[in-house]
């Protein structure tokens, strides 16, 4: 009888073990850094991506089919008014010519003079961006023989939701993805009425007419263009991870810790600019606020045991042994 009463007492201590026993973890204590409220000078912008685009793209079309004899200008090239892109005989000159080339050079060359090609000229200053054709080439009426830009400017796509906030005359910084390291600087000068519908998203395009076009733009190039909204005023900032909500529901900010409990101070906040948030009202220039935060302490294992293992306690140590 003792024996049992022995193994049933020691079962209930093993089973009632958890009740007594509890692992003690220790709470991380809450730390605060502060930092001053600064006055810095703040600009809202806009941020949105765009392309390079012709101010006005023209496509260059012949007047009648025939076959191109001759170009004379290459894509890039900057071309003038008027100037001569290429030489194209009628297809009535085709058939003359081949005729006679079949009765000899002297008869070629005389019907060469006496019938003279049609010129391709420039309708336009410009660049010319496309070309379509090469010498040789039997083109009709609707070929599109070359196209011209006028001047390349940004074609930018804007939000519905922020296009309130441009205005002609605005300036707006272009960083093309092909050359990251050379920015552009530019002026906002014209607002498209109508939008465009993308996966239920409203856009409008928003043209931007760059100071100077340098010569690496290139009609397509992609770019990330901010335009500046707000220009340049003074502001009063804070760190954004100083914004707290109050127990009253409020934005506000933690301006002291008296014994150990924080005092709240209500403020409105402004602009985002990332890691800083414009203060509107409630702090003045030189005010302290604080920054909550959780310090952390490393798991140190003792006596060569690993700290991930699960321990059991003293006292239910003892009781198994006893087992035995």
């Amino acid at each position: 009888m003792k024996k049992v009463f022995l193994v049933i007492a020691v079962l209930a201590l093993l089973g009632g073990g958890g009740y007594f026993y509890r692992k003690k973890t220790a709470l991380s204590e809450v730390k605060y850094s502060s930092a001053a409220v600064i006055a810095k000078s703040i600009s809202e912008f806009v941020e949105t991506t765009g392309a390079v685009a012709p101010l006005n793209r023209v496509e260059i079309q012949p007047s009648a089919g025939g076959r191109i004899e001759k170009i004379l200008v290459e894509e890039g090239d900057k071309i003038k008014l008027g100037q001569v892109l290429a030489l194209m005989s009628s297809s009535d000159r085709v058939a003359i010519l081949d005729a006679a080339r079949a009765m000899g050079d002297e008869q070629y060359k005389y019907w060469q003079e006496a019938y003279k090609p049609i010129k391709i000229v420039a309708p336009l200053d410009g660049t010319i961006i496309l070309k379509n054709i090469v010498e040789g080439q039997t083109v009709g009426q609707s070929t599109v023989l070359f196209a011209m830009s006028d001047k390349l400017i940004l074609a930018a796509n804007v939000d519905e939701s922020d296009v309130g906030k441009v205005k002609e005359g605005q300036t707006a910084f272009i960083v093309l993805d092909s050359y990251p390291d050379k920015p552009v600087k530019g002026r906002v000068f014209q607002i498209l009425d109508e939008g465009t519908n993308q996966s239920n998203v409203i856009t409008y395009s928003v043209k931007i007419k760059p100071d100077s076009v340098p010569s690496f733009f290139k009609s397509q190039m992609t770019a990330n263009i901010k335009i500046e909204v707000v220009r340049q005023r003074e502001a009063l900032l804070i760190p954004a991870s100083a914004v707290v909500i109050d127990p009253a529901g409020s934005t506000a900010v933690i301006t002291e810790v008296k014994n150990k409990k924080p005092i709240y101070k209500k403020i409105e906040t402004g602009l985002d600019q990332g890691n800083m948030i414009e203060v509107v009202k409630g702090l003045e220039e030189g005010e302290t606020v604080m920054f909550q935060g959780k310090g952390y302490k490393a798991q140190q294992a003792s006596g060569g045991v690993n700290p991930l293992m699960p321990k059991r306690p003293a006292g239910m140590r003892s009781a198994a042994r006893a087992l035995h």
